[in-house]
């Protein structure tokens, strides 16, 4: 069970960010549940803002990448129930990126290692990391993920 898991990792999952737009944070579809892109919130606070690579290291910017992940389990959790997500299917992260800045899969390790620490083999998952010129709020990373969940 995940929520055994978490547990047994110390990784207490954050409450489920409310969203700064006009969208829902996960929806269900079939086996399969979507998060929106998720932003690196602690108790509703961005802990950082700007670039990578500029105002915000690499080493910095992998731990939002994992708050993300963290923020985005939450959210799906909240539409199907945490016990019955089965594994991770694909993550897409994006680095509000310096010009010169070329860390991305790096930054967005964050994500995929926490994910694959709390679900195992099922946390295997194809991905993108994308740098982009900014993100909602100024956060530098967002993510997002498609959870694979059991049958209703």
């Amino acid at each position: 069970m995940i929520s055994q898991r978490l547990a047994d990792l110390g990784i207490e999952l954050p409450a489920v960010a409310a969203p700064v737009a006009s969208y829902v944070p996960a929806k269900r579809a079939g086996d399969e549940v979507r998060t929106s892109g998720q932003l690196p919130f602690v108790n509703g606070e961005l802990p950082a803002a700007g670039k990578v690579g500029a105002e915000v290291s690499q080493d910095e910017a992998k731990e939002l990448a994992r708050l993300c992940a963290l923020n985005a389990l939450a959210a799906a959790a909240g539409v199907v129930g945490l016990d019955n997500i089965r594994g991770v299917m694909h993550v897409t992260g994006f680095v509000a990126s310096a010009p010169e800045f070329t860390g991305q899969p790096g930054v967005i390790n964050g994500a995929s290692e926490v994910l694959g620490e709390i679900f195992g083999e099922a946390g295997a998952h194809t991905r993108s990391a994308v740098g982009v010129l900014v993100l909602p709020l100024d956060a530098p990373v967002e993510v997002e993920v498609t959870f694979a969940v059991d049958g209703r």
